[in-house]
């Protein structure tokens, strides 16, 4: 994408109804004002909260939101210039159940009060095989015990990726930390009783990758209290 493009993107973002992109100052202060209070006064309805971890185009949280209107989806991504098109897509749609966080994930315990979060979904993120990058791990321990602060007890989280290497390091430490594991599929679209939300959702990669043959795999799992 080219700088002029991603600088339209932006501008396009600022004037969003469904985009919130707060500086880190603000999370770090303490004085991001919708924290505690995103069905208040950002949905203005007392539906359940979901968020997609690492939403690229934002596929996934447009959808989720198109088939659950009775819940609340926000894309959570650094890179304004690709939710940009889900936030684009939500507004065309009217669809007023999703909304778009630009901010870094590590900072997500900034952003939402103590039990304001029903579920996460963690929809392809980069594995992250080298060991010197372990700590960007999206399903490492110490990201878990950020969810683990935000989420309600017994909220539910997702993870759909092409990653085998993630899939079986997710679960290994899973099963390690003595967290639930509710569900684990190496492969969706190839064996049966997949979740519906799981194989009926494909993100612009997803379907690169099953062009490839890639096998999609899939967790869902609660964490430990």
């Amino acid at each position: 994408m080219g700088s002029k493009n991603k600088l339209k993107r932006f501008r396009e973002n600022e004037t969003f109804a469904n985009v919130v992109q707060p500086t880190r100052e603000e999370a770090l202060s303490g004085k991001f004002a919708l924290k505690g209070k995103w069905r208040e006064h950002f949905f203005k309805n007392d539906n359940p909260v979901v968020l997609e971890l690492g939403c690229g185009k934002g596929e996934y949280s447009v959808n989720l939101a198109q088939k659950y209107p009775e819940k609340n989806f926000i894309g959570v991504d650094i890179k304004g210039a690709r939710f940009w098109r889900g936030a684009k897509t939500a507004l065309e749609e009217v669809l007023p159940n999703v909304g778009f966080l630009r901010t870094q994930i590590e900072l997500i315990e900034y952003f939402f009060e103590e039990d304001e979060v029903d579920g996460i979904w963690i929809t392809f993120p980069d594995p992250q095989i080298k060991y010197k990058r372990t700590k960007h791990r999206l399903t490492n321990d110490v990201f878990l015990e950020r969810y683990k602060k935000i989420l309600r007890s017994g909220g539910i989280i997702h993870l759909k990726t092409d990653s085998e290497f993630m899939h079986g390091y997710t679960l290994g430490l899973l099963h390690g930390s003595g967290h639930e594991v509710l569900y684990a599929n190496h492969d969706v679209y190839k064996n049966s009783g997949s979740p519906e939300e799981v194989t009926s959702i494909q993100t612009f990669y997803e379907s690169m990758y099953l062009e490839e043959g890639k096998p999609i795999t899939y967790i869902r799992f609660k964490l430990s209290p």
